[in-house]
């Protein structure tokens, strides 16, 4: 491999990553509303949050580049304020990716939260234990293959996200060029080799998360 495709893997693994960690503490809190907690408008918000799995991925990406563009609502807001910048950027990936794979941190987590013994909860919370206490001594880690199962689910996602990336992001070499980008502009070019290589690539990356996840998932059932 080149020093370039190098570049590639590496910028693609380290924005997936962290693209999953920030989407992380709001995806846990929305899996444990949830799972837990009955409300008008439930079902209004669990259909937002899943919408990302079935829309067009380059639909999303079209509302993100429009809100966060600096015409829109909250790239304008960055823009002036911060003087940050959103589409075309690296952040425009990180932006991409951390919506495409939040439904399926959303959707493991709550599972996982749906599996836990309430009535250890409830034993800890008779014994003096505050709510939060209960969270995360009790609840978090008998959660915690679910969430962690759901966690490298989420960044597979992210290594292989393309439509709302190339929308948000676009393709600038060295800059915001991920696996899949960098696979279709190849074969687009042409160079059949580069294509395969990068592709060998992704789908070991891909295989190896998909198998730790459900390794994880299946102790977690046990």
């Amino acid at each position: 491999m080149t020093g370039e495709e190098w570049q590639i893997v590496w910028f693609t693994a380290w924005v997936s990553a962290l693209s999953t960690l920030l989407i992380l503490p709001l995806g846990l809190a929305a899996a444990w509303w949830l799972a837990r907690f009955e409300w008008p408008g439930k079902s209004l918000v669990e259909t937002i949050i899943t919408l990302p799995l079935v829309m067009p991925p380059v639909a999303t990406g079209l509302i993100l580049l429009k809100l966060f563009g600096r015409r829109g609502a909250m790239g304008g807001f960055l823009h002036d304020a911060f003087d940050l910048d959103v589409v075309f950027t690296w952040r425009g990936v990180l932006l991409s990716l951390g919506v495409m794979s939040f439904p399926l941190l959303v959707r493991s987590a709550r599972v996982s939260f749906e599996q836990v013994n309430q009535r250890l909860e409830q034993i800890a919370r008779t014994l003096g234990a505050s709510n939060s206490r209960v969270f995360l001594t009790v609840t978090l880690p008998l959660a915690a293959r679910g969430i962690i199962g759901g966690m490298i689910l989420a960044f597979a996602r992210a290594l292989g996200e393309f439509g709302a990336t190339i929308m948000v992001a676009g393709n600038i070499p060295g800059r915001t060029s991920t696996l899949s980008l960098s696979i279709f502009q190849s074969v687009q070019l042409g160079q059949d080799a580069h294509a395969f290589r990068l592709l060998a690539i992704s789908v070991a990356m891909a295989f190896a998360a998909v198998w730790g996840s459900e390794c994880l998932m299946r102790r977690a059932k046990r």
